[in-house]
């Protein structure tokens, strides 16, 4: 069998395996295409970044004039994308006008004209010769390198690649891209936000933080727990796979595409019979009062009206039941343990000001959860400590930094990573709010 190395080599496999020289391809995680930009450039006939909030240009250089970057006037994205374009020689950048962009933005749902045609007019501007659809022979759904395809439409082959946590995806165009193109829509564990959940939730400073939420929670024998916002299931597979095998879990999660994934990834491990899955927003949460024996929401109350996420948490889970909350932490520093100049290293450990208008990303979380009338707190604030540059969610969290960065500080920061690197201390740590508490008899 092939080793596949990195999502680049994965995503060269599945060209071949489409009978593909080239496709063009839209991502709003760069660093998904990066290692296929850096290595077969003659591979990507165009590219357009949707509404990006980490891009390091570096690695597009050599593809820059068949670059677009989608982004909102406001938001995010738009400070990223400004920056790139600005080290990336003649690549396109489209604002959409009035459109605040997050690291959640679904934006094939909000702004679907807008974006279909941006990306017909910009792909069809002809940088390389058009790539042809796939084979006649291939399935129009499958798997290959570990990456499942889904064939729709014809004309040049055109590859979509996963949203972090769009709920939509990219659904809502995809009919009218199809009337151009060859559309491939791909996924799997090794590829977006999914990859990047799966990677985190191996991190073993992750898992610490998990297990003590769990002993705080302290499930009765053979309870009914509730995940909100399970992404890809990894921790709700961590609980029923290792640490509780008695408990039932049910998952919801907004994101139909990250909710096939987690049962997917269930089924594999042999764990669907203990997992129910079910589609709903964490500010309506579809069961009756008193359903479960304990909850938990783990970095998703960033995102969403956090009060209210926190009172239907209450109202579903049974008197006396416990409810664990974390988020990220946006008013505690990140940590990357890189040598560089004091005020550099001010800049660099500025974790990511990603929150929603109503969400909960700070210490605030702690009097919010009380004054929704749990008792008993017990806060464990954590950190999330990631030691292997290249994988998915290191790539994630320091692409956003180099995109903060000007070219004199990105050579000063790459010469002190790799210092790092070279001496065996190179490692990043991200702080969480963490905290469990009860609902009142």
């Amino acid at each position: 069998m092939p080793e596949f190395r990195d999502l680049g080599v994965r995503l060269a496999a599945l060209l071949d395996h489409l009978g593909l020289q080239a496709a063009h391809f839209a991502t709003q995680m760069p660093g998904d295409l990066a290692a296929l930009a850096q290595g077969t450039p003659q591979r990507i006939a165009g590219v357009v970044f949707a509404v990006p909030v980490r891009l390091d240009p570096a690695a597009f250089q050599a593809i820059a004039s068949r670059v677009a970057i989608i982004t909102g006037d406001s938001g995010v994205s738009i400070p990223v994308s400004q920056a790139a374009c600005k080290r990336l020689a003649g690549a396109t950048l489209i604002e959409l006008r009035n459109y605040l962009t997050t690291g959640w933005s679904d934006v094939a749902r909000d702004r679907p004209d807008e974006l279909a045609t941006a990306m017909i007019e910009h792909l069809g501007r002809g940088f390389t010769p058009d790539a042809e659809g796939p084979a006649r022979s291939v399935p129009r759904h499958g798997q290959h390198a570990g990456i499942s395809y889904r064939i729709e439409g014809s004309g040049p082959a055109l590859v979509l690649m996963p949203f972090f946590l769009a709920a939509s995806q990219w659904a809502p165009i995809t009919a009218r891209l199809a009337e151009r193109f060859s559309v491939i829509t791909v996924g799997g564990a090794h590829i977006g936000g999914v990859a990047i959940l799966e990677e985190r939730a191996g991190a073993p400073t992750y898992q610490a933080m998990f297990r003590t939420l769990v002993d705080f929670l302290a499930p009765p024998k053979e309870a009914h727990v509730l995940d909100v916002g399970c992404g890809s299931g990894a921790l709700g597979r961590q609980l029923v796979g290792r640490l509780r095998r008695d408990v039932r879990l049910t998952s919801v999660d907004l994101n139909a595409y990250l909710l096939g994934e987690a049962k997917a990834l269930a089924q594999s491990e042999g764990l669907a019979e203990a997992m129910t899955f079910v589609r709903a927003s964490a500010e309506h949460l579809p069961f009756a009062d008193s359903t479960f024996d304990c909850a938990f929401s783990v970095t998703v109350l960033e995102e969403c009206d956090a009060d209210r996420a926190i009172g239907e948490l209450k109202r579903v889970v049974r008197p006396g039941g416990s409810i664990g909350i974390v988020v990220r932490a946006i008013d505690l520093p990140q940590w990357w343990n890189v040598d560089i100049p004091g005020e550099l290293a001010a800049k660099v450990n500025i974790p990511p000001q990603s929150i929603g208008p109503r969400g909960v990303a700070d210490r605030s979380l702690y009097a919010r959860m009380l004054s929704a009338g749990l008792t008993g707190l017990r806060a464990f604030p954590s950190l999330l400590t990631l030691d292997t540059p290249g994988n998915s969610v290191w790539r994630y969290r320091e692409d956003h930094l180099l995109g903060t960065l000007t070219p004199a500080e990105i050579e000063t920061w790459i010469a002190a990573r790799e210092a790092a690197r070279a001496a065996g201390v190179l490692m990043q740590a991200n702080p969480m709010h963490c905290a469990v508490a009860r609902k009142p008899e």
